[in-house]
């Protein structure tokens, strides 16, 4: 399935994207159970994202149930319970996550970062799956990316793939942890670079530089519909997906979900050990290999450097996952932030 959070009449409404029309969870769920011939396990179906994800799998049972009832019902039915997806507004389709974690997955990005600042690769990142935490309150999907004055001092992308967590867990061993996955998503974990170096001088952060945007969307697949894109393996799913950004119409990256070196099953082992992770939480795999100017300057791929700026239309792109499109807004505000 495809799950959306769109918004109807100002509200963020949970979806099931079917074909050109989005199912509204709630309101199917209500009129399959009157119609009596769908075999439903919950009573009723959470109206938005985070409600569904903890009802667990009695929810996703439903709306998979709910799914199937709307593509035999009859096109009165189908438009009463549903809405257009040209014109809908979709939201991140975890719009308010519990938390969010960002990781450091792929060997590709971290060398050329490293070689582009005349550094050794770190043996460390062999040992560990790293992650730091980022602002969960500043979620959006497509659409507009808001930033102020400082954020434009060196604007950056990043093209990541993101899961969010379905169930609660703690020290979840890798073997079991795609169990505790409802599904993957398209992330841009936007990144203002002068802001970020100049804070992590201070061996703390990333801060300013990052906690000001992140973008997920358009859909949450669930795991079921990438089965015949997914390597089981002992540490966890590998999922062959190409990754792209496209940035006013010229392509600037290209990755593969594959290419991780740590597997989301990793790094949800690393998160979990001692702690709880619940429903809503969501987890980026970091950054692709040639995945965001700072490495791409930083190789000479542009000369002069190219860094986004207020018009820019940035898609990011992953098989399956459907691509996320985010214009760059500049807001004007009285707020003079000291360097």
């Amino acid at each position: 399935m495809k799950l959306v959070t769109y918004l109807a009449h100002g509200s963020e409404r949970l979806g099931i994207l079917a074909a050109d029309r989005i199912i509204d969870c709630a309101t199917a769920h209500t009129a399959a159970r009157s119609q009596g011939n769908v075999r439903l396990a919950c009573a009723d179906m959470p109206s938005e994202m985070l409600g569904f994800l903890r009802a667990g799998e009695d929810a996703m049972h439903d709306a998979r149930s709910v799914m199937s009832w709307f593509l035999v019902a009859d096109a009165a039915t189908q438009q009463s319970v549903s809405v257009p997806q040209e014109g809908t507004v979709l939201c991140s389709p975890v719009p308010h996550p519990t938390s969010m974690r960002d990781g450091y997955a792929f060997r590709q990005h971290v060398e050329a970062a490293r070689r582009n600042r005349g550094v050794e690769m770190i043996p460390e990142f062999d040992m560990i799956p790293i992650f730091y935490f980022t602002n969960h309150q500043a979620v959006s999907g497509p659409g507009d990316v808001h930033v102020q004055d400082l954020h434009l001092g060196k604007l950056d992308f990043e093209l990541e793939c993101a899961i969010v967590i379905g169930k609660q867990g703690r020290n979840i061993k890798a073997a079991d942890a795609d169990a505790y996955v409802a599904g993957l998503m398209v992330m841009n974990d936007w990144s203002a670079r002068d802001l970020q170096m100049l804070e992590m001088k201070l061996n703390l952060g990333p801060a300013k530089g990052k906690d000001f945007a992140t973008t997920l969307g358009p859909w949450l697949v669930t795991l079921d519909e990438l089965a015949d894109v997914t390597t089981s393996t002992p540490v966890g799913n590998q999922y062959d997906l190409g990754m792209t950004t496209v940035i006013n119409g010229t392509e600037v990256s290209r990755g593969n979900v594959k290419d991780m070196t740590w597997t989301f099953a990793q790094i949800i082992e690393r998160a979990s050990y001692g702690v709880t992770l619940y429903p809503g939480d969501v987890i980026g795999s970091g950054t692709c290999g040639t995945g965001c100017f700072l490495e791409l300057n930083g190789s000479k791929v542009y000369d002069p450097a190219w860094w986004l700026k207020p018009g820019d239309v940035v898609t990011c792109s992953i098989d399956r996952l459907g691509s996320l499109d985010n214009t760059v807004v500049l807001d004007k505000v009285d707020t003079d932030l000291t360097m």
